[in-house]
């Protein structure tokens, strides 16, 4: 469950008109404080992005699931949106979430630290087109606050 603070945080990003991956950033933002405060671990940076993603779906942010994804990936980001949208809150298998947050416990948390970030930043940027990112640069540079 996200914290309130991140909830009001997103909801706020929605009211003033900004876009759902900024929103989503909220719940990426707090799941990289839980890995560096040592709530839990994360073999990756991908895996930190993937949990607070995850969480911005089911907390109802209108995140669609990623184009070039595997079909498993796709899948579990509809799950993920069917979830927020049914709005029902079923009973989470005890269970289950404590098996999964025990395999997160093994995990180191330099998967959160700036230099894991900042490597997984740039592999994803390598990976795009010279055009992309220079639109997404002169985007940013538009919106950016004065």
């Amino acid at each position: 469950m996200p914290e309130k603070e991140t909830l009001r945080r997103a909801k706020k990003d929605k009211r003033e008109g900004k876009a759902a991956s900024t929103q989503a950033g909220e719940f990426v933002r707090e799941e990289i404080e839980h890995v560096r405060e040592g709530k839990h671990g994360a073999r990756s940076a991908k895996q930190v992005i993937a949990i607070g993603l995850s969480k911005a779906r089911r907390a109802g942010v209108k995140l669609p699931p990623p184009k070039n994804a595997s079909t498993e990936t796709q899948e579990q980001a509809a799950r993920d949106t069917r979830k927020a949208r049914s709005g029902s809150k079923t009973k989470k298998s005890a269970r289950r979430s404590r098996a999964s947050l025990r395999k997160l416990k093994r995990e180191g948390h330099s998967a959160a630290s700036k230099t894991a970030l900042s490597r997984h930043a740039l592999s994803v940027a390598a990976k795009r087109s010279a055009a992309s990112r220079s639109r997404s640069a002169k985007k940013a540079a538009t919106t950016r606050k004065k």
